[in-house]
Parts: C-alpha cells; structure tokens; sequence
C-alpha cells in the first residue's frame, strides 16, 4: 500500500502556519513584507517602454502610434498567484505475456513474490514525468498452447482476383499474366507453404507468462489567480512573468494563513486538500513545490 503519510512540495504566495510548526518566522514574514512593499510605482514612462517593447517585438508593428500615445489614466493592480506542484508515482500490475525463449524461469519455487509497493525502483529526477515497466521477481510460469498443426491451412492457392479463375481476361482473350492462365496464385499470407509462423508464439508454441509492473510519475500543478477586472485571458496571464515573493520546498507543508489576500490561504487549504485525497490511497506522493507566488504588476 501507498505511504499513509504524503509528503507536499508547494510553491505559493505567503505564510506557513506558523503556530503548527512552533517556531518564530517573524523575521521571514517581515521579509515578505518587504518584498510586498517594494512593489514600485508604474509610471508613465514605464508604462510606454512595456508598450515599445511589445510593439518591437512584432515585425509588422510600427512604433510610431506607440511613441506618441497620449496617456490619460494610471490604475496599480496587483495580482497573486499561487501554485501547488505535486510529484507523485503510482503503480499498476497486470499479467502479461511474451514468446518462451528457453531462458531460466524465475517462477514461485525461488520464493513468493513481493507486492508491488514493496520493489525498490529508482524514481527519475523530481518533477520529470515517466513510465517504465518491470517484470515482478517469482511471478514467471511457461504454458504450452495450441499445436501448430491446428494452425495449418488446406489451402496453399487462393482465386485469382484477376480473372476470377477464367484464366484469361474476358474482353482481351488473352491468357491472364497475374496467374499465368492457371486461375490461381500463390496465397501470399503462408506463401503456399499451407501455414505460417505464429506470431504469439513465435513458432515455439510457448508462451512465459508473468506480472508486470507498470510505475508512472507524474507532476501534478494546481493554478489560482487572485480576483482581478482585467479583461485578459485566464491562459495568458499564466505566463505573465512577475516576482517570487516566497517559495519554500519541504517535505510536509502545511496550508498557509494570514496571507494580506485571503485568496490565497484559501487557495492553499483548497489545493493541498485535493490533491492529498485523490493521491494518498491510490499513488504515493513524492514531493510537492508549496507556497510559491508570483506577483504582479499591471498599469
């Protein structure tokens, strides 16, 4: 089974709960303050470099407008955002099958098989998505199947489909090259053999059968943007850039309170509770990126 205990790895916008973890953090809240504080002031030369710099950016723009643009009001808006990173690993076993090479079989007389939370798997680097597959130790067993005699065909020629077995075709009376005037060609699928290979079997008619286990990682990311009147969409203002005023990484981290903006405590509770219940029974959580936030500034 899953560890009981997730682990979080959080990036977000505020404070940890500070009474939970019995420790004096005035000295980092101070510092978040600051950080919030020094937001500077958009000014109106500001405010026509961003648009200079967005105008240049395309080749078609003239910067001429932009240049001359006449600005009549000013309006700070600061936005936060707040993002929960969760890397976790889930694991799946399914029996499977391959064609039986004559290899030692690792089968149940070497000792029962360990269950698959058990297998010691190294995890790729954090935050990286994978999938890789593995054979289960002592789960192996050979089966014999069907004969290959079962799976011989009677017919080593099929119809000619050129002249439907005429031997010739019909408005030309000529003798059919396709066939050679005999009205039937070699069957392509056994090559008039009357049998092909199976291609389960390989032709060994047997198959090892064992359980595989099938481990996945995946990184899962919760987004909240703070209430904003920006008629802007949600998708690019995602990529804003902006300023981290405080990440931590850890490995338990708790929701986080007393943010200036409830939005983003809230957020955090939120977050950290969906992903604790759909990851701690099914998956098992890695790392989390917790309490990372990104602010912004729009004029």
């Amino acid at each position: 089974n899953p560890s009981p205990l997730p682990r979080y790895r959080q990036i977000s916008s505020s404070f940890p709960v500070w009474h939970l973890m019995k420790r004096d953090f005035t000295h980092e809240k101070f510092i978040i303050l600051m950080l919030i504080l020094r937001i500077p002031t958009m000014t109106e030369d500001m405010a026509r470099n961003a648009l200079l710099s967005f105008v240049n950016s395309k080749c078609c723009y003239g910067s001429k407008a932009a240049g001359k643009l006449a600005i009549q009001d000013l309006r700070q808006l600061t936005i936060y955002r707040y993002r929960l990173e969760t890397f976790h690993e889930s694991r799946l076993s399914e029996w499977t099958f391959e064609p039986f090479a004559n290899n030692l079989v690792d089968g149940p007389q070497n000792g029962a098989s360990p269950q698959p939370w058990d297998i010691k798997v190294q995890a790729p680097p954090m935050f990286q998505g994978d999938t890789k597959k593995f054979r289960i130790p002592h789960s192996s067993l050979v089966k014999v199947i069907q004969s290959m005699d079962q799976l011989k065909s009677r017919a080593k020629y099929m119809r000619c489909l050129t002249c439907s077995r005429a031997r010739h075709r019909t408005k030309q009376q000529k003798r059919c090259h396709m066939c050679s005037g005999t009205g039937r060609k070699r069957c392509s699928t056994c090559s008039g053999r009357g049998n092909k290979t199976c291609v389960t079997c390989q032709g060994g008619k047997k198959l090892l059968h064992f359980i595989q286990l099938i481990i996945t990682w995946r990184n899962k990311v919760f987004e909240f943007v703070s209430e904003h009147q920006l008629n802007f969409p949600g998708e690019l203002l995602s990529t804003v850039n902006g300023e981290n005023i405080f990440k931590d990484e850890s490995v338990l981290v708790y929701p986080i309170i007393d943010f200036p903006n409830p939005e983003i405590s809230l957020a955090s509770q939120r977050a950290i509770t969906e992903h604790s219940a759909v990851f701690a029974t099914s998956s098992r959580i890695l790392q989390q990126v917790s309490r990372k936030a990104r602010l912004y500034d729009q004029g």
